[in-house]
């Protein structure tokens, strides 16, 4: 309302101001063609004058649009495709999300070519086709979208590593993601799909050089990436102990991993394993003993019980360890293995006997069973193979056993 006011005041006093020109300022045009003449007030004049400027410039555009009537039909004719291809596509991207993959499919194709994203389109169009389990019109869409759109690539390159690890095509989406990530260093999805990809491949180095990528993107919780580093490395190290001549590879192995894993002890034991394999029980010797003071586990105890090294030795650091932790059932019976390297039999049977009192145990049963059979006490030897068959048999899963009545 107040709008309308103003430009009715503003038109008043420019009336006001027109007029008071009309007076002050007198004057007549006078046209004179041969002995015809026309004369007129110079401000009916100025009117008439404008007034045909007007209609002069009015006519020039109708007619500079009337020299090009086929290429502005042709631009009304696109732009009108235009808008029909973009309904058409979000019709298809509705329909891909709501999995209706087959309608999804022909909206997002059928519009592709009058889209002003063609990319999209055929990238969408071949998600829906590869839900649909049409694998080859997924590929051939794919090919589409690359030539669809110049620096695609990249785009073209994840979507299509992704459909291959969905269809457990690891090899080919490895060598896509690989030729990907050379191209762009640290990219947030291409680290990802590389972590499923080395997952499924079961390429530990691959992945263990990888994690740290990932974690300085952020793209790994820490609890994850403990997981996976403890995973790799165990694997790794597995894979190269079951060749003792590679034991030069272990050992960089365990001195690349980062440190807080030489706690974990499973690694630790698996290390000493593979040290052990390599001839290198030395050095796996010293490895569980200086874990011990740090991690007392009973996993390392029995391990260090069944080294070859010098027996007498070992004997004396397992007897320390006896002072601190006298009922320690599975230090009795790494002292009576050890007391055996030494030949002590006595000491041995004494050390079995006592992990035996502190814990029932079918294996301990079995050493004290052979080590009275080889003292000739066959008796005692009998009694505690039956025992240890019985511990043993305690431990089994319950299942089905023949009898009288199901024979």
């Amino acid at each position: 309302m107040r709008k309308l006011i103003l430009i009715v005041v503003l038109g008043l006093a420019l009336g006001a101001l027109f007029g008071q020109l009309m007076v002050s300022v007198p004057g007549y045009w006078l046209v004179r063609v041969g002995d015809t003449s026309l004369q007129t007030s110079f401000w009916f004049g100025l009117i008439l004058l404008l007034a045909a400027f007007l209609v002069l410039h009015f006519a020039l555009r109708v007619l500079s649009r009337l020299r090009h009537p086929v290429s502005r039909l042709k631009l009304w004719n696109s732009r009108t495709r235009n808008r029909n291809a973009m309904k058409s596509t979000v019709r298809g991207l509705v329909a891909l999300a709501e999995g209706r993959w087959k309608r999804a499919e022909k909206a997002l194709v059928k519009s592709a070519d009058d889209s002003s994203t063609p990319l999209v389109n055929y990238l969408s169009a071949a998600l829906a086709a590869h839900y649909q389990g049409r694998y080859d019109q997924a590929d051939t869409l794919l090919k589409r979208a690359h030539l669809s759109t110049e620096g695609a690539d990249t785009a073209v390159g994840m979507v299509q590593a992704q459909l291959m690890l969905d269809r457990h095509q690891f090899e080919e989406a490895l060598a896509t993601l690989t030729r990907l990530d050379k191209q762009l260093p640290n990219h947030p999805q291409v680290l990802k799909q590389l972590k499923q990809a080395y997952l499924s491949v079961n390429d530990w180095d691959g992945l263990r050089r990888l994690i740290p990528r990932l974690a300085a993107q952020q793209l790994i919780a820490p609890e994850e990436r403990q997981t996976l580093e403890q995973r790799a490395y165990r694997e790794l190290i597995v894979q190269a102990a079951r060749q003792p001549g590679d034991i030069e590879r272990v050992r960089n192995l365990w001195a690349d991993m980062p440190d807080y894993l030489r706690g974990d002890i499973e690694l630790v034991v698996i290390y000493a394993e593979a040290l052990v394999r390599g001839g290198e029980e030395g050095i796996a010797e010293r490895l569980l003993r200086h874990s011990l003071k740090e991690h007392w586990d009973h996993r390392l105890v029995l391990r260090y019980g069944l080294l070859s090294v010098d027996a007498a030795r070992q004997l004396v650091y397992a007897e320390k360890w006896l002072q601190e932790r006298p009922n320690d059932p599975d230090l009795l019976l790494t002292l009576g293995r050890l007391s055996l390297r030494n030949a002590y039999w006595g000491k041995a049977q004494e050390y079995f006997e006592a992990s035996q009192r502190q814990r029932p145990s079918g294996v301990v049963c079995a050493e004290l069973a052979r080590l009275y059979a080889n003292l000739g006490e066959h008796n005692k030897s009998q009694l505690y193979y039956r025992q240890s068959v019985e511990l043993l048999d305690k431990s089994l899963p319950s299942l089905p056993q023949p009898s009288d009545d199901n024979r």
